[in-house]
């Protein structure tokens, strides 16, 4: 049984499409400023990126909150 999630932003895409299009919106260099993490900063790409973001949680919470942030503005519709 599928439920409907109305009020969840997130619902339906993966950690790579945010990460994806955070990277096209911003790019490595202003995302990197946002959210301090050497995989935004040194070398970034976004497999690195997404090794780090699936195993620590606190960083992977930083970048949805800034993709739930840079969504409520209507930029990624």
């Amino acid at each position: 049984m599928e439920f409907a999630q109305p009020n969840n932003p997130l619902h339906g895409l993966t950690l790579e499409m945010i990460l994806n299009r955070l990277v096209d919106y911003y790019g490595w260099e202003r995302l990197g400023e946002y959210i301090e993490i050497n995989c935004f900063n040194t070398d970034p790409s976004i497999k690195s990126s997404l090794k780090f973001l699936r195993k620590m949680p606190w960083a992977r919470k930083q970048v949805e909150d800034l993709y739930v942030k840079t969504a409520s503005r209507g930029v990624f519709q």
